[in-house]
């Protein structure tokens, strides 16, 4: 249980068919509610950040509570480095002890994409570090070519020499889904979804999954997804619970009352996900 690799964890959801909740985390709250969450439903959970929130906390504080956290928890929870851009970045979330580092060349033209990612990966593979990588353009879901113009999407067959070339853990695809809101309800090309997880041995991770509607998140799953990023929607739970315990205690100046009050609201979020995203009522 506890601490366990990212690519341990969507290997095993990817043959018992769930989808694992990857919920970006930015403090001690967000990391706590997240795996209450999965300890409730029996589920794993991946834990993960963005490190251009390193301004608000060093990369280094949340790796390390991140993972104290997870393994003392009673589930399987994995610790992840979201959206390193550069070489130097993912390098210094192994530095600074997350176990597993998206590094995104998907701004690169192909070739360069191979290289940076194949780079990385070879640098983390000494440390023992699983590495994420992405191809096609997860856009902005407020640009409406971002989530419409399938030339962005990935392309299956490209994916599969993206795959081979670079000895990635897992991919993050585009198939219609962007980070943020959305501009309009996004639609996933389910047809290249399952084009993509034939044409490829690895674990395939959606981002963006803040504003798709259930069914197409369930049916994600069902031909093969298995991470599922959540961030936008957490943020907003956590601030509609803050929120809440303010307007129940009718601003009385408590900030200890403020905290401990929202944690209910946010473990419910994540629970709601964790249980969206396992169709198929797999549990420990």
């Amino acid at each position: 249980m506890s601490l366990v690799k990212v690519n341990e964890i969507l290997q095993h959801a990817w043959k018992h068919k769930y989808g694992v909740a990857a919920i970006n985390t930015l403090n001690y709250e967000t990391i706590k509610c997240a795996v209450a969450a999965a300890e409730a439903e029996r589920v794993p959970v991946i834990l993960q950040f963005f490190p251009g929130l390193d301004k608000y906390i060093p990369l280094k504080y949340i790796a390390d509570m991140a993972v104290d956290m997870a393994r003392k928890a009673s589930v399987p929870v994995a610790v992840h480095l979201d959206h390193s851009a550069s070489y130097e970045i993912a390098l210094g979330g192994i530095r600074d002890g997350f176990p597993s580092v998206m590094v995104d060349g998907s701004a690169l033209p192909f070739e360069e994409n191979v290289a940076l990612t194949k780079e990385v990966a070879r640098a983390a593979g000494v440390f023992g570090v699983d590495v994420e990588a992405e191809l096609g353009h997860v856009g902005i879901g407020m640009k409406l070519e971002d989530i419409s113009n399938r030339d962005l999407f990935t392309d299956a067959d490209q994916a599969a020499e993206f795959v081979e070339r670079t000895g990635c853990g897992s991919l993050a695809i585009a198939v219609g889904n962007a980070h943020g809101d959305y501009i309009q309800e996004p639609n996933l090309d389910f047809d290249r979804i399952a084009k993509i997880r034939q044409a490829v041995s690895v674990p395939l991770v959606l981002h963006g999954c803040s504003g798709i509607p259930d069914w197409q998140m369930q049916r994600a799953v069902n031909l093969g997804m298995s991470k599922f990023n959540i961030a936008t929607e957490y943020f907003a739970a956590m601030y509609r619970s803050l929120d809440e315990v303010i307007q129940a205690t009718e601003h009385k100046a408590d900030g200890i009352r403020l905290m401990l009050g929202a944690a209910k609201g946010m473990t419910e979020f994540v629970v709601n996900k964790i249980r969206l995203l396992n169709p198929n009522k797999y549990t420990m």
